[in-house]
């Protein structure tokens, strides 16, 4: 699943969108991280990003919808369609067993 819109982009979105600098991410990370971060230079872990997202009062699945299906809203739709999909699949299989 390709996307145009990446993590360090839906990042980058979401902080200015909320209105937050790199600076305001110091109780988790350094401004430096948080620019090689926007700059696709290097890649959080999950634990990083949740603490990331706390910071900007976001759910991590926000940030990484933004990141798969972009800004648009009828991608953003056929992504989270797709997710409840595949959730469904893997919980009926789960069930079987």
């Amino acid at each position: 699943m390709a996307s145009k819109h990446t993590l360090p982009e839906a990042l980058k979105t979401i902080r200015k969108a909320r209105g937050l600098s790199q600076e305001d991410f110091s109780d988790v990370s350094s401004r430096t991280y948080m620019s090689t971060l926007e700059r696709d230079l290097k890649s959080p872990t999950l634990n990083k990003l949740a603490e990331l997202c706390e910071v900007m009062e976001v759910h991590p699945l926000t940030l990484l919808t933004l990141a798969y299906g972009g800004k648009s809203s009828k991608q953003i739709d056929q992504l989270l369609a797709l997710v409840r999909q595949e959730l469904e699949a893997l919980m009926q299989r789960d069930n079987v067993h």
